[in-house]
C-alpha cells in the first residue's frame, strides 16, 4: 500500500483555509496513487488553538469541515486528519480516519500534555484508550503526539493486532527535538516490532515554530522515510522497507536560523503585515536581526532606521550603514538629539540637575524611549511590524528599557543568548557576508552615555550566559551554581537581576521559541515573589 505524508502548514482558526489546504494535498496524493493520506495533529483548526476550542460555534464549524472532507473520500484514498471533536459533551483532540465518504474511525488523544507551552488538560478531555482501526484488510493503531511517549499505548495496539502505528503530531521546534522524537519513535518500534509513521506539522504560530521533519521507521527501527524540515512537503512513502540513503540532519546553527526566519515569515504573512522595520545601531544584535529578516522576507520588505544621538560613535553609524548595504535594505535616519534637548528643557526643572541626561538610569532610558517612540510611529505610519532586537541575555537580566528598546511586535532573538548571537553571525557570514565584521568584533555597547560598555554593568557575556543557562534552563539555585565554581558575588548579582526583571519580561513582545525554556511560555514566575534562590 502507498501512504502519503502531508506535512502541511495550517493557520490557527482558519478552518476553511486549512480544509482547502488539506484537500489540495489530498488531490495531489490521489494523483500519485496514494491509499492513505496522513495529515498532522489538529490540522483542521491549527495548533495550539487555545480558547478557540471553548467556543461552541468554532467546534461546530470544525466538525462540519471534517464531514465535508470525508465526503471527498467516497471515490479515492482514505484521509487521516486531526481536529477538535465533540461527543456526549466531551471535547476531544482527535485523529479522524475518513474513508468511503464518511468518518470511519475516531481516536481521541489519551495523554494530554500540561507543561511548558502545552495546556491541553484545560480545554480537552482525555480519551479512554487506543483502539486499532480495521482499514482495507489491515489493522492500524493511531496515536496522537504525546501518546507515543506512553509505552503502554503502543503495546496495547500491538495486542489488538495492529500491523502499523501512525502518529500525528504538532510538536514544536527546540534544539535537539528531532533527534528526541526519533528516539521515542524507535523505542515504540522496538517494543512492538511494528513499523511507524510519524507526521508532524510545520509552520510558525505566534512564538512557536513547528519544524516538520516527518519520518517513518520500518519494523526494525530503520529510517524508511525522512521529510525536509521547515517547509511543506508531500511524500509517498513505504514504511515497510528502509531507505537506501539517509537524510542529513541540520547543524545547530542552521536549525536555529531556519526556526528564526521561518517563525518570522509566518508571523508576518499570517498576520497580514506589509513588512518589518527595525532600528539599526551598528551593533551585532540589530545586524543579525536584519539579516534574519531579509532571509525570511526579502530585502524589499525590510526597512532600517538609524537613530543617532550625541553618544553614538562614528564607527557605529558607519557599521549600521554597512549592514544595510550588505543586505540591500532601505534606510532612513532620524536623529534623536532634538528630542533629547526638548526633554532636557522639560525635565531639568524637575530634576534640578543639568547632568541628568548623562545618567544611564535616567537619561539613558529617555534616549531609548525616544527611539522606541519614533520606531513605533514609523511602524504605525507604514504598516510595518516593528522588530525588537534584544537578546535572551539582556532580557534575562533586564538590561533593556521598558517602552524603549523593548518596543516591538516580534523578536527573533528573544530566545538566543549573546554567545549564540556571535556563533550565528559567524555561521551566517560563512554563507555570504551580511553582517559587518566590526559589528562582530567590537565590544558591545548601548551607547547611552560617553564611553559606555555593556560590561560596565554586566559580567562578560561568556560568563553571564553560563550562569543564566544554569539558572534558567537548568533551574539551578544560587547555592547550586556557586557549588559549580562560580563566584558568589557574581552569581547573586545575576540571579537578583533575573528576579527583579520579571515585570519587564511580562510586558515583552513575542519571539521565536528555540530552547526548552522560553520566557512567557515555558518559564512563568510571579511578579510579586519573595523567593531569593
Amino acid at each position: 500500500m502507498k501512504f502519503a505524508i502531508a506535512q502541511i502548514n495550517p493557520t490557527v482558526g482558519d478552518i476553511a483555509g486549512n480544509a482547502a489546504k488539506i484537500l489540495g494535498f489530498y488531490e495531489r496524493a490521489k494523483k500519485q496513487g496514494a491509499d492513505l493520506v496522513i495529515c498532522p495533529e489538529l490540522c483542521v483548526i491549527g495548533y495550539p488553538p487555545e480558547d478557540l476550542v471553548l467556543m461552541p460555534s468554532f467546534r461546530k464549524k470544525a466538525m462540519q469541515a471534517v464531514k465535508n472532507l470525508a465526503k471527498k473520500t467516497a471515490k479515492g484514498p482514505a484521509l487521516l486528519v486531526g481536529s477538535v471533536w465533540e461527543e456526549k459533551d466531551k471535547i476531544y483532540n482527535a485523529a479522524l480516519l475518513l474513508g468511503g465518504g464518511k468518518v470511519a474511525h475516531i481516536q481521541p488523544k489519551i495523554c494530554l500534555p500540561n507543561y511548558g507551552i502545552f495546556d491541553e488538560k484545560r480545554i480537552f478531555c482525555a480519551g479512554d484508550g487506543p483502539k486499532a482501526a480495521q482499514w482495507r484488510g489491515m489493522k492500524i493503531g493511531f496515536l496522537i503526539c504525546e501518546d507515543v511517549w506512553n509505552s503502554t499505548l503502543s503495546a496495547a495496539l500491538k495486542k489488538q493486532g495492529a500491523e502499523l502505528l501512525i502518529v500525528i503530531n504538532a510538536s514544536p521546534f527546540e534544539t535537539g527535538k528531532l533527534a528526541q522524537r526519533k528516539k521515542v519513535a524507535a523505542q515504540a518500534v522496538k517494543r512492538t516490532g511494528l513499523p511507524l509513521i510519524y507526521v508532524n506539522t510545520v509552520g510558525g504560530q505566534d512564538d512557536i515554530v513547528f519544524d516538520g521533519g516527518s519520518f517513518a521507521l520500518d519494523a526494525k527501527g530503520r529510517v524508511a522515510a525522512q521529510l525536509t524540515e521547515f517547509r511543506e512537503h508531500l511524500e509517498i512513502i513505504h514504511p515497510f522497507s528502509a531507505l537506501s540513503t539517509q537524510h542529513s540532519a541540520l547543524s545547530m546553527e542552521e536549525s536555529l536560523w531556519s526556526a528564526m526566519s521561518f517563525g518570522l515569515s509566518d508571523y508576518v504573512r499570517k498576520n497580514g503585515f506589509k513588512g518589518v522595520v527595525l532600528g539599526l545601531s551598528g551593533g551585532i544584535d540589530s545586524a543579525l536581526s536584519a539579516a534574519c529578516a531579509v532571509d525570511a522576507l526579502g530585502a524589499a520588505r525590510v526597512k532600517g532606521v538609524l537613530l543617532p544621538s550625541p553618544y553614538n560613535a562614528r564607527a557605529s553609524i558607519e557599521d549600521a550603514h554597512a549592514s544595510a548595504r550588505l543586505l540591500g535594505i532601505e534606510t532612513m535616519t532620524v536623529p534623536i538629539t532634538p528630542g533629547m534637548e526638548i526633554f532636557d528643557e522639560v525635565l531639568s526643572p524637575v530634576f534640578k540637575d543639568a547632568s541628568w541626561m548623562e545618567d544611564v538610569n535616567i537619561g539613558g532610558n529617555v534616549q531609548s524611549r525616544l527611539r522606541g517612540m519614533i520606531l513605533m510611529a514609523v511602524s504605525n505610519k507604514f504598516g510595518w511590524l516593528l522588530l525588537s532586537t534584544g537578546n535572551k541575555s539582556e532580557v534575562s537580566v533586564g538590561y533593556t528599557t521598558l517602552y524603549g528598546d523593548s518596543c516591538g511586535g516580534y523578536n527573533v532573538l528573544k530566545d538566543v543568548y549573546k554567545t549564540q548571537i556571535y556563533a550565528l553571525a559567524k555561521w551566517r557570514n560563512a554563507r555570504g557576508l551580511v553582517i559587518p565584521k566590526r559589528s562582530i568584533s567590537k565590544a558591545p555597547s548601548a551607547e547611552l552615555a560617553p564611553g559606555q560598555k555593556d560590561e560596565d554593568q554586566l559580567p562578560p557575556y561568556a560568563l553571564l550566559d553560563k550562569i543564566l543557562m544554569l539558572h534558567i534552563e537548568g533551574r539551578k539555585s544560587v547555592e547550586e551554581i556557586i557549588a559549580k565554581g562560580y563566584a558568589k558575588t557574581v552569581v547573586e548579582k545575576v540571579v537578583k537581576m533575573v528576579r527583579m526583571s520579571e515585570y519587564k519580561r511580562r510586558q515583552s513582545c513575542p519571539g521565536v521559541k528555540l530552547s526548552p525554556m522560553l520566557f512567557g511560555r515555558d518559564r512563568r514566575f510571579p511578579l510579586t515573589n519573595g523567593w531569593k534562590g
